[in-house]
C-alpha cells in the first residue's frame, strides 16, 4: 500500500489514533511489535493554532518514527489549513483529517463525525488542507451520521478529487458509536468502484489475526486499522503479521511478557509525563494488559485503585510471584 511517497508492506496493520492512548510511548511499543503505521492522538486544530502546549506535546515524535502521522480535527477550513501547515513544520510526514470521531465532546463542536451531516464543509476543509501542505493528506471517517443517511459511497470520490492520498473507513455510523457490528459490505462497494484509486483502509471490529486476514481476502481492503483491540495488547500486531505473512498463529503472551511490557510502558510514561499523570493514564491499560488471565482479577483491581508508584511496583511483584506459581 502506498501513501504518497511512503510504501507500506503487503498487509499493513495500522494502530488507530486514540485520545489518551496513542502517545509517543505507546506508538513506539506498538511499532516494535509490528504495527505497520501508527497515528498520533487526535489534536484540535484550534489548539494548535493557539499554540496550546498540550497539543504540541502530542505532535512530539520518536526519533525513528517515520512516517509520522498526525491526526487533526476541527470545523473551520482556514484554521484546519493553518494547523496542518504548523503540523507539517513540526515534522509530520502525513496529516490525517478526523471526520469520524463520534465522541460527544468533539461532535458538539461541529467536528469529527458531525461533519458527516455537512459533507460540503468536509470537502472545503479537505481542499484547504491539501492546498496548504506538501505532505500527503488522508481522511478517517464513518459510513454516515445514521442508517438513514449513509453517504460514504458518494463521499469517497469527492474526497479523492480533493487530493487525499488514502481513506480509512470505520464501518459504522456515528449513531452506532461502537455498538453492534461494523458493516464491512461497504468495503466491497467502494473497492468495486473503478473510479476510486486511493487505498482504502478498513477499521471496525478487527480484534484477531483471523479477522485481519478476512478483511484483506474477503473485503479486498488495502490495509486494516486496529483501535480498541490494541489497547494494552500491542502483541496483536505481531500476531497479525505472523498470520498474514506466514499463516502461523503465535501463542498468547505469557504473564511475564505482559508484565515486562506493562512495566516498561509505565516507567517511560513516568519519565515523560511525571508520576501522577502516568498513573492516571496507565489505568486505561492495566485491565487490558492482564486480560484473560484466570484468577488475576484482584491484581487488576489493585492496579486500577493504586495512587503511587511504590504500590504499583509491589503489585507487579505480586503478579510476578503469581506467574511463577502458574507456569
Amino acid at each position: 500500500m502506498q501513501i504518497g511517497k511512503y510504501e507500506l508492506e503487503k498487509f499493513p496493520v495500522i494502530l488507530a489514533p486514540m485520545d489518551g492512548i496513542t502517545d509517543k510511548i505507546y506508538r513506539k511499543i506498538c511499532k516494535e511489535m509490528g504495527a505497520s503505521l501508527t497515528y498520533s492522538e487526535f489534536i484540535s486544530a484550534d489548539s494548535i493554532v493557539r499554540e496550546a502546549k498540550r497539543s504540541f506535546d502530542k505532535i512530539s515524535k520518536n526519533d525513528d518514527e517515520h512516517p509520522f502521522v498526525v491526526q487533526i480535527f476541527g470545523n473551520n477550513p482556514i484554521i484546519m489549513g493553518e494547523a496542518a501547515s504548523i503540523v507539517e513544520c513540526a515534522g509530520a510526514d502525513i496529516i490525517d483529517l478526523n471526520f469520524g470521531c463520534p465522541m460527544k465532546k468533539i461532535v458538539s463542536k461541529g467536528a469529527g463525525a458531525a461533519l458527516l451531516k455537512n459533507p460540503q464543509l468536509m470537502i472545503d476543509i479537505t481542499k484547504n488542507v491539501v492546498n496548504k501542505v506538501s505532505i500527503p493528506v488522508t481522511v478517517k471517517t464513518r459510513l454516515g451520521w445514521d442508517e438513514s443517511d449513509i453517504i460514504i459511497e458518494k463521499l469517497v470520490p469527492r474526497l479523492q478529487d480533493c487530493g487525499i492520498a488514502a481513506l480509512t473507513l470505520h464501518a459504522r455510523t456515528r449513531k452506532q458509536l461502537f455498538a453492534g457490528e461494523a458493516d464491512w459490505s461497504y468495503f466491497l462497494k467502494l473497492k468495486s468502484n473503478s473510479s476510486i484509486k486511493i487505498p482504502i483502509i478498513g477499521n471496525g471490529d478487527i480484534d484477531s489475526p483471523q479477522k485481519a486476514k478476512d478483511a484483506f481476502y474477503a473485503y479486498n481492503v488495502d490495509g486494516v486499522m486496529i483501535g480498541r483491540a490494541a489497547i494494552g495488547n500491542p502483541w496483536i500486531f505481531k500476531n497479525c503479521y505472523s498470520f498474514l505473512n506466514n499463516d502461523l498463529l503465535l501463542p498468547p503472551p505469557t504473564i511475564d511478557d505482559r508484565l515486562s511490557v506493562c512495566k516498561r510502558h509505565l516507567d517511560e510514561l513516568v519519565m515523560l509525563k511525571g508520576e501522577r499523570i502516568a498513573i492516571i493514564e496507565m489505568r486505561k491499560f492495566f485491565k487490558s494488559y492482564f486480560k484473560g488471565i484466570p484468577n488475576i482479577k484482584q491484581y487488576r483491581l489493585a492496579l486500577l485503585n493504586s495512587t503511587n508508584l511504590n504500590e504499583i511496583y509491589d503489585i507487579f511483584e505480586s503478579i510476578s510471584r503469581f506467574a511463577i506459581n502458574h507456569n
